[in-house]
């Protein structure tokens, strides 16, 4: 076991560091070669929310960084529970330990003391933990903070627009500590959550997350830049999911270096009678809202959040009613549902298929059989 000796400070010329990456633009490909750049003896914690994420950073850090024996891969949830909630749960609760983890459950709604925390076999629920994390910082009078400090160099978060909540806060004091802070995320593609639920700074859920790190920019803790180039989507694609989020989230225009040509490239309407040619022509994935939607055309589907994370040649995608109107009208999308579509749009290297009976402000060509 390592001793715990700390006399490390955050140096002058380090900065915490916030990358957002448009979709297709090697997010995951650059926390590898940063992680690989690293001095050998660096001890780094790289953090994602979901399993699928963590799997795939397992595998290629052991590919390109396996000689770095001091990286961790673990998800933010394993973070709270091994670094905050099981170490020192005792300073808010004596006598009490932490035994589990509960994802499903919740604690009763006037729930008090250590039963708004842990069910009755000592399981921490997840919708509470980022809260009972929080409160352990304050609780246990910098000892927490001091051991973290201790342990890390370096914490990296990968999609750190997931994060929700208390998470903020407890982000907050990350960012102040003498742990380099390195992020990397993309606000457009926020569908997921660490607590969906929760009120707690609601104002930076999901998309809105991206004011909160700008506000963080403005005081000197974070340093923001931006990775505009897909590597994925044709031109075409970029462009239509640059529309998404409009002007008021002052965000640069995406770069394309996908300039492959099959004859078929870009971003296409179809009506709903040319559904079925167009699967049978192209065989695109499929994709819509949830399994609610979509049930007009018997298609082999995936939900938008669902399909986070993967690619494909070519996508069609069954619009919600707010997608329709954004695409007929014009009218902005909330920014949980533009979200979803910028997801949706940006999974396909060649060409996106958008199914509506009419559209008028969008200026996209229609596709129709020959």
């Amino acid at each position: 076991m390592r001793q715990i000796t700390c006399e490390r400070r955050r140096s002058l010329s380090m900065v915490n560091r916030l990358t957002l990456g448009v979709a297709g633009s090697g997010k995951t490909r650059g926390i590898v070669e940063h992680c690989a750049s690293l001095a050998p003896n660096r001890r780094v914690a790289v953090i994602t929310f979901t399993q699928a994420n963590q799997a795939v950073l397992r595998a290629r850090l052991r590919a390109v960084a396996g000689s770095h024996s001091d990286i961790e891969v673990m998800g933010w949830f394993a973070f709270l529970t091994r670094h905050f909630a099981r170490p020192f749960v005792p300073f808010k609760f004596p006598g009490r330990r932490i035994l589990g983890f509960n994802f499903d459950g919740r604690p009763h709604r006037f729930a008090k003391g250590p039963a708004r925390f842990l069910d009755s076999g000592s399981s921490v629920y997840a919708c509470e933990l980022g809260r009972l994390a929080n409160e352990l910082i304050e609780a246990s009078s910098g000892s927490l903070m001091r051991r973290l400090e201790c342990i890390y160099d370096e914490i990296v978060i990968d999609e750190v627009q997931d994060l929700s909540a208390y998470d903020w806060s407890i982000l907050d004091v990350l960012l102040g500590s003498s742990i380099d802070i390195t992020m990397v995320g993309d606000f457009r593609q926020a569908v997921l959550a660490t607590n969906p639920r929760s009120s707690k700074h609601k104002g930076y859920a999901y998309a809105g997350a991206i004011e909160w790190f700008r506000e963080r920019e403005k005081i000197g803790l974070v340093e923001i830049s931006y990775s505009t180039t897909t590597y994925r989507c044709r031109p075409e694609i970029a462009a239509f999911g640059d529309t998404i989020f409009g002007p008021k989230w002052r965000l640069p225009p995406t770069d394309s270096k996908n300039h492959e040509t099959t004859g078929h490239d870009g971003v296409f309407l179809i009506h709903p009678d040319h559904v079925n040619i167009y699967v049978e022509e192209f065989s695109p994935q499929c994709l819509r809202h949830s399994s609610s939607s979509g049930k007009k055309f018997d298609l082999d589907y995936i939900n938008f959040k669902a399909a986070k994370g993967t690619e494909y040649q070519r996508v069609l995608i069954v619009p919600t009613a707010g997608i329709e109107k954004f695409l007929h009208a014009g009218e902005a999308l909330e920014p949980g549902p533009a979200a979803t579509l910028y997801v949706a749009s940006t999974r396909a290297f060649q060409s996106v298929a958008l199914v509506v009976a009419k559209a008028d402000s969008c200026g996209l060509p229609w596709w129709k059989p020959v």
